[in-house]
């Protein structure tokens, strides 16, 4: 299912410790996004935050939270309703 998220990021919280450089000289951070079932007060249901490592998860250590968002679009098809297909007429002879 393909979506369309917009994010906000906040450059001032990320860890820059953990900015990894590539190869190509390029710098990197590792991020999560989680896309929620349900907006928050704000109209937001995608958070995103740096990545952390299985020692870190598994030791529960706090999320380093860097911003939120919400889904623009998304091509998940839902199936019609029966309440939207019209009604059989049982009366008519075809």
């Amino acid at each position: 299912m393909a979506q369309l998220l917009a994010v906000s990021i906040d450059l001032t919280k990320i860890d820059k410790s953990q900015i990894i450089e590539g190869k190509n000289g390029g710098k990197y951070v590792n991020v999560t996004l989680s896309v929620n079932d349900e907006d928050d007060k704000f109209g937001n249901n995608v958070s995103l935050w740096q990545s952390q490592s299985k020692e870190d998860r598994e030791a529960k250590t706090s999320r380093n939270f860097l911003g939120n968002g919400k889904k623009l679009w998304s091509d998940d098809s839902k199936p019609q309703s029966k309440a939207s297909a019209p009604a059989k007429d049982d009366s008519l002879p075809f």
